[in-house]
């Protein structure tokens, strides 16, 4: 009985060493500069973690750094990596209706090289910091940013992939694919309206030309922004959230990190 009732006591105490404990999710507002232009961006990672680990760029939707990619960062941050979520209008710069954010999205489509340099000058802050492996850094975009982490690819830049989520795959120059260094992972709603079929076979045709090493997934019943729980649940207006190619795109992602960064 006497060493029953100790196993009893200690059961308790032996359980709660046995619960790890939670990621200390450490965040940070970043400013930082692209030529003279101030930007302000999300920094997210794990402060337990002492080591150096992969680093992840992520880009806002056409509305501009939000709280829908903090939270991506800090998600990204609780998988183990640095995460930063980049600034692509600068900073106070956040359309607050659909006109505004058409703007300023076509301000940059419109200049490709303008936006690279500024997911250029948020990856830069990525790369300096001090818990970031060098070489091991991979950047991922909504929407507009999706068409973003496409085009830093095509730029030339060093990444060891980009994934985009219900992101435009148009380009200026197609040729610009023979510059892409890393993977590149293509997430996709098969009944997106604002990227018809004509987009993606014009991207399969770029991707295969170059010879890069790239995935397509195409979700049955999405649109636009399916990722998003704030676009609504309507896919007749062309943009929804879809809960089930929210979570495989999410899985989607993490497969394609464990191959980019064994």
């Amino acid at each position: 009985m006497k060493s029953l009732s100790i196993a009893l006591f200690l059961a308790p105490i032996i359980a709660w060493m046995a619960v790890p404990a939670e990621a200390a999710i450490r965040t940070e507002i970043v400013e930082y500069r692209q030529d003279n232009v101030l930007l302000e961006g999300y920094l997210a990672y794990d402060d337990e973690v002492k080591e150096q680990r992969p680093g992840v760029l992520v880009v806002h939707q056409w509305k501009g750094l939000g709280d829908y990619e903090k939270r991506r960062a800090r998600e990204l941050a609780e998988l183990g990596y640095v995460a930063f979520a980049a600034d692509i209008y600068g900073k106070g710069v956040r359309p607050q209706t659909q006109e505004e954010a058409r703007t300023q999205a076509t301000l940059y489509r419109s200049n490709r090289k303008l936006l690279r340099d500024r997911a250029n000058a948020g990856l830069k802050v990525l790369q300096s910091h001090e818990l970031t492996t060098p070489g091991k850094i991979a950047a991922i975009g909504y929407c507009f940013g999706g068409g973003t982490v496409l085009e830093l690819a095509r730029s030339g830049i060093s990444l060891a992939g980009v994934v985009s989520f219900h992101g435009n795959l148009d380009t200026p120059n197609l040729e610009d694919a023979n510059n892409i260094r890393g993977r590149v992972l293509v997430l996709h709603g098969a009944d997106d309206p604002l990227v018809p079929p004509e987009q993606v076979q014009t991207f399969a045709k770029e991707m295969r030309s170059a010879n890069v090493d790239w995935q397509l997934v195409m979700y049955g019943g999405a649109v636009h922004s399916f990722t998003d729980s704030n676009a609504g649940n309507d896919p007749s207006k062309g943009s929804a959230y879809q809960e089930e190619a929210d979570k495989r795109s999410w899985a989607a992602m993490k497969q394609f990190f464990s191959e980019i960064f064994k």
